[in-house]
């Protein structure tokens, strides 16, 4: 199996057909199809049904296409980071629930990198991707949280992943509501006072789980639920709309005005932190990105404690 037969079964499941791939890859049909039947062949699987429409994947063509994105994606980025003349390209890669905290440390980062050639990825994205992406050494870190009702489940994803969870601090259970909300001046809220009014919830997609929810408390039933999959609609909605989200009290810069968090009459506490690849050694800009968060959510009445 070669990164090239790879590349070629990627650019047929995109153009749907023999044909039109090899049109765009300037090779020709017959050697395109001779690639897919050795590949085919080396595996002992079927990668595509043929008809007159064109092509289509198999089941075992789909998952194995699903592999060859990440190979290609991992083999691409090793490129891009080595081939370069002189001094190695520098890289900080984070994938990250959708925390304040996660992006201003990222910046303070970005912002007091010294190297002249660096690669900045940050991904805000579901619970399932975060753990894969670290998995797959797609990202250098992850950051989520844990408390009593996820602990067992995803202690047991990250042992399966081969990564490990180390506490940056732990925070107070907080509601999220527009200055303009019903309950706005409220001192402290329970559950049942938000019984009547609109959750919002990031979508887990594919790997939506009560236990991958970045929302504590998202497990318990809910009449009028809202899903949404980046911040900037959680701001819009909070500030529009008499809804309300669970989340760690620590609003970012963007949700100070307008927005107020009002912490929630529960024991139960957010244990938020990162996860890295058991083999994953830090290195200096990752090691920097770890001390700027905390020193980010330092001192923020939310936070309970760091760890």
């Amino acid at each position: 199996m070669t990164l090239q037969q790879l590349r070629y079964l990627i650019a047929i499941s995109e153009h749907g057909s023999i044909n039109a791939a090899a049109q765009n890859l300037y090779i020709s049909q017959s050697n395109l199809s001779t690639a897919v039947k050795e590949l085919e062949r080396e595996l002992g699987i079927t990668i595509f049904t043929r008809s007159n429409r064109g092509v289509s994947l198999t089941n075992n063509g789909a998952e194995l296409l699903g592999y060859a994105r990440q190979v290609i994606e991992q083999a691409d980025m090793l490129e891009a980071r080595y081939s370069s003349r002189g001094e190695s390209q520098v890289r900080l890669a984070v994938s990250t629930q959708h925390y304040y905290f996660s992006l201003q440390a990222f910046i303070n980062v970005a912002e007091t990198c010294e190297s002249d050639k660096y690669d900045f990825i940050l991904r805000e994205c579901a619970t399932g991707q975060i753990i894969d992406d670290v998995r797959t050494f797609r990202s250098d870190i992850g950051i989520l949280y844990v408390d009593d009702f996820n602990s067992r489940v995803l202690s047991k994803a990250f042992r399966d992943a081969d990564v490990a969870f180390t506490p940056l601090f732990e925070a107070k259970v907080h509601v999220f509501l527009s200055e303009s909300h019903p309950l706005a001046d409220r001192r402290v809220l329970s559950l049942k006072d938000l019984d009547d009014y609109p959750r919002y919830s990031f979508e887990q997609g594919r790997a939506n789980s009560f236990y991958y929810s970045e929302e504590p408390f998202g497990y318990l039933p809910h009449d009028r639920n809202i899903r949404y999959s980046d911040r900037g609609t959680l701001t819009n909605l909070l500030t529009s709309f008499n809804g309300y989200t669970i989340s760690t009290g620590v609003l970012s810069s963007e949700m100070h005005e307008g927005i107020v968090a009002i912490p929630l009459d529960v024991t139960q506490t957010m244990t938020v932190g990162y996860i890295m690849h058991t083999e994953r050694k830090p290195g200096t800009l990752l090691t920097r990105y770890i001390e700027e968060l905390s020193a980010v959510i330092e001192g923020n009445p939310a936070v309970d404690k760091l760890f």
